[in-house]
């Protein structure tokens, strides 16, 4: 859904008169009052905009971190068991 006004159109937009219409002050009063509402929910929505941008890249280069192979972290695993075993069962486990 896009936005369909701004502040420009609400300021611009003009309304015909009648005999028995509202009162052309407390309308613009209030329509000043939308175009302040948009303005904040305009820039506010640029603002997130960009700190979604950011923290997606911040998010990007978290991930991009070197780490140490998974083969690498078994095979040291592995080897911690292995002198585990040794030494909890000592000579006979070897043969």
């Amino acid at each position: 859904m896009a936005n369909q006004l701004n502040g420009k159109d609400i300021l611009e937009k003009n309304f015909k008169t009648a005999m028995r219409g509202y009162n052309q002050e407390e309308v613009d009063e209030y329509l000043d009052m939308i175009i302040q509402d948009y303005e904040y929910f305009q820039e506010e929505i640029n603002r997130l905009q960009q700190e979604n941008e950011r923290l997606k890249k911040q998010s990007d280069h978290t991930r991009i971190r070197p780490s140490t192979s998974n083969h690498q972290v078994n095979y040291d695993i592995l080897k911690r068991l292995s002198n585990l075993e040794k030494a909890v069962f000592g000579k006979k486990y070897e043969e």
